[in-house]
């Protein structure tokens, strides 16, 4: 009879060492001043970064430790002198960073910026697209929030062919994980739900779903277990 080791359970203590040895070990992020405390696996992060991008970078870094289910972000953004941008520069950086993207709509897509808080709107193809335009301005020196109000435009598909397409192309990448996920498709909403061992395993499983056909919305309720 087969042996299966059971995986030992990080004590918070272990968990926040190792938060802090991730953020000190990557170069981007490892001069912020934060604040890091554990209970029951739920990490909290405190302090202040001097971009949005580097908050966001700050807050996967600890996604990225084994044992992290949950995130709290209390993290703010403040841009020093060298990130300061002013509106006008900012809106022009968003339209040079929609345009030199060959995969966005750069035509569809348009931009409102005050006090650095830049809110898009407009129509893409698809879910995945949505979220790659938000990424993209995120990465803007001054920019201090994003606020996507952009909607896909897509022709209506038969539920059940949306949800065999998610299935698949999972099936494709991870066979193990995918038996784990259960993918539901309403109005073009997915629900997916079910469990994944990492935030990065999480990440890809939306990434997957919004990539598909006719998906105009996710509802993600997948749970981080990396014990599972």
């Amino acid at each position: 009879m087969p042996i299966t080791a059971t995986p030992m359970v990080k004590s918070d203590v272990r968990i926040r060492a190792d938060v802090i040895s991730e953020i000190e070990w990557d170069p981007y992020i490892r001069d912020i001043p934060v604040k890091v405390s554990a209970e029951s696996g739920v990490v909290t992060v405190t302090g202040q970064a001097p971009s949005l991008a580097s908050r966001i970078s700050l807050v996967d870094a600890v996604h990225r430790v084994q044992g992290v289910l949950d995130v709290v972000d209390e993290m703010t953004v403040a841009p020093t002198a060298q990130t300061m941008r002013s509106d006008a520069d900012i809106a022009r950086a968003v339209r040079d960073s929609l345009q030199w993207d060959s995969y966005l709509p750069d035509d569809r897509i348009a931009c409102t910026v005050s006090g650095g808080i830049v809110t898009l709107r407009g129509t893409v193809d698809t879910w995945a697209h949505r979220g790659d335009a938000e990424r993209a301005v995120a990465r803007i020196a001054g920019v201090r929030q994003v606020v996507n109000r952009m909607t896909v435009e897509t022709r209506p598909i038969d539920p059940s062919a949306i949800r065999l397409q998610i299935e698949r192309a999972l099936e494709r990448r991870a066979e193990r994980e995918a038996r784990k996920i259960t993918v539901a498709v309403k109005d073009g909403v997915v629900t997916l739900s079910g469990t994944v061992q990492s935030w990065a395993d999480r990440n890809a499983v939306e990434r997957v779903a919004g990539s598909a056909a006719g998906v105009t919305g996710i509802d993600d309720r997948l749970v981080v277990d990396p014990y599972s």
